[in-house]
């Protein structure tokens, strides 16, 4: 397992393969996965944390039903920036996780993500039980939409220079 940055992802991947979005909370793990097409990020069910070799093994295994060839995970950096205990959490999890997996991962700024989400969730009428239930993974939407948004714009970039 590497870490590896958004501009590498196109060429890890493999055709068939999906890339997953990770919401890391202290409590539950929110997830996304994208379509074949690398454009629309899904919201999957939420798994509840328990430890960390659980934790694994039930992500890992979602994981795998939906073929994910990478995953990106929100890295929550402060507002002005900085990196708190949260960072040192997320940072910590994917150290862990290269032990258990070859997936590469991306760090992706998740700064206002979850307001996002909650956005969202409210204006769809959900109400606030079920938004409850459903946070986490809107957010890891919205990580994992951010940067499938980035990667088209990176390969409309790369097509426009081979036209060149």
């Amino acid at each position: 397992m590497a870490v590896i940055g958004i501009e590498e992802l196109n060429e890890r991947l493999l055709p068939g393969q999906t890339i997953a979005g990770i919401d890391l909370g202290s409590v539950t793990i929110g997830l996304a996965v994208s379509d074949l097409s690398l454009r629309l990020a899904s919201p999957r069910p939420m798994i509840k944390r328990k430890k960390f070799t659980l934790d694994a093994i039930v992500l890992l295994e979602s994981l795998a039903r939906d073929n994910v060839g990478a995953a990106v995970i929100g890295l929550p950096v402060n507002m002005d920036g900085s990196e708190g205990p949260r960072v040192q959490s997320t940072r910590a999890f994917v150290r862990s996780m290269a032990d258990k997996t070859d997936l590469p991962f991306v760090f992706w700024d998740e700064r206002l993500s979850t307001v996002a989400a909650e956005r969202a969730l409210i204006e769809m009428d959900v109400s606030r039980k079920k938004r409850k239930e459903r946070i986490d993974s809107a957010a890891a939407s919205f990580i994992l939409q951010g940067a499938l948004d980035r990667l088209a714009g990176l390969r409309r970039a790369h097509a426009g220079s081979a036209d060149s």
